[in-house]
């Protein structure tokens, strides 16, 4: 519909007026220029059942005091120190891999991000807390794939069985979480993760993050931080096996930067390649792959007259396949980045992280995480996709695979680590 109609579209998608926006100038005008005329739409309203009112969906005054409290703890010293405890939980999950197994891609990477997230945001080994929280959220998000439950939300308050699931999930999410916080508030102990840092942090007058606070941040920073980086991990890998000259270039940069150890933050900008294979994924399969915004007064967004109430989805998708920026969009091409597109591009041109004031807040510890996991994995093995499964995208909140994504085991020759 962007290709043939241009950069604003007007679609029907049940009550209220629906706007798709495709160009770079008109998620600029949204995100930044008219950004505060723009709140999150309709969808992204409805999440607040799960997340409450943290940094993905708050606004106005609240969001700018809690972006303002959490930013030192996303500080680019800050997250390069967890870049030791990411490659350490990846080597600890690749030790009971071997040559030949088959290993089903997406669980094993949402199990490796869920221990991740665990470590970092509130120091907890996968076996225990971090799991149960990451199985709740798992159903959660089953949810926000279910068309007829986004076109009606309010059957969610109904005793359906698929209400009644998601209600027990989101429930015992937001018991988990509080359980969290209510023992760190009591331990004597500092420590060294995310929440340690939001427990702490202070507002220009003093003041702290309440219980509520917390909870709701904990919980988006533990969606942000467990799904996407495990979905864009899961992308990669198909795309790798599916262009075996790419992942042959990836594994050379890797034997000579990295001929007999693990990956470290510092080796980052001798991994120019490595971190192209992640950005052109992002380009491809972006799991933040649409932006919603709702217009909070009127607008006039490239020429086109927007309503107070209209819903806007930002097509990131279509905007990352658009030839104008990138030729041969549908081809995985890697080596694109190497010679300084990204700061070619017109600005929003590519967004996989959004862009404006409320651009994600975790985007250079996702951009580290999924560089340094690549790279710990693919130094070791390649990933080779079974043949006959669907590739087929399911747009959620993210962009998952639609179904299994099967991969056999091929152990690389690598120096004794």
């Amino acid at each position: 519909m962007a290709r043939t109609h241009g950069p604003v579209v007007e679609l029907r998608l049940g009550p209220g007026r629906t706007l798709l926006l495709s160009d770079p100038e008109g998620l600029e005008q949204v995100l930044l220029s008219d950004a505060r005329h723009c709140i999150k739409d309709k969808f992204l309203q409805d999440l607040r059942r799960v997340v409450g009112n943290g940094l993905l969906t708050s606004e106005g005054d609240f969001w700018r005091r809690q972006r303002r409290l959490a930013q030192p703890a996303f500080h680019r010293q800050k997250i390069q120190g967890y870049g030791e405890t990411m490659v350490a939980l990846t080597e600890e999950a690749l030790r009971p891999w071997g040559s030949g197994q088959l290993r089903e891609l997406r669980d094993e990477m949402m199990t490796l991000t869920l221990a991740i997230v665990g470590q970092t945001l509130f120091s907890s080994p996968t076996e225990t807390i971090a799991q149960r929280v990451g199985d709740a959220m798992e159903i959660v998000m089953e949810r926000y794939t279910d068309p007829v439950a986004l076109l009606v939300p309010s059957l969610v308050d109904y005793p359906l069985p698929g209400s009644l699931r998601f209600r027990r999930a989101a429930g015992e999410l937001d018991r988990l979480v509080r359980g969290i916080i209510r023992e760190r508030q009591r331990e004597a102990t500092p420590r060294e993760d995310l929440l340690a840092m939001l427990l702490d942090a202070r507002d220009e007058d003093g003041s702290a993050m309440d219980e509520q606070q917390l909870r709701d941040e904990v919980i988006t920073l533990f969606l942000a931080g467990h799904e996407t980086t495990a979905l864009a991990l899961s992308w990669i890998f198909v795309l790798l096996s599916l262009h075996p000259a790419a992942d042959a270039r990836l594994r050379d940069e890797l034997r000579r930067v990295l001929p007999d150890r693990p990956p470290s933050p510092a080796d980052i900008p001798e991994l120019p390649y490595t971190e192209a294979v992640v950005m052109e994924t992002l380009r491809l399969y972006p799991p933040a792959w649409s932006l919603g915004r709702e217009a909070a007064a009127p607008l006039q967004v490239q020429g086109y007259e927007v309503r107070t109430g209209d819903q806007m989805f930002l097509n990131v998708w279509s905007l990352h396949r658009d030839p104008r920026f990138f030729p041969d969009p549908e081809r995985f091409l890697p080596e694109r980045w190497l010679d300084g597109l990204a700061k070619k591009l017109p600005r929003f041109a590519y967004a996989p992280f959004g862009g404006g004031p409320r651009q994600c807040i975790g985007n250079g510890f996702a951009m580290m995480e999924a560089t340094l996991l690549l790279a710990t994995i693919a130094r070791r093995f390649r990933l080779e996709l079974l043949p006959g499964q669907n590739l087929d995208p399911l747009p959620s909140i993210t962009l998952r695979p639609r179904g299994a994504l099967r991969v056999r085991l091929h152990r690389r020759e690598v120096a004794s680590s």
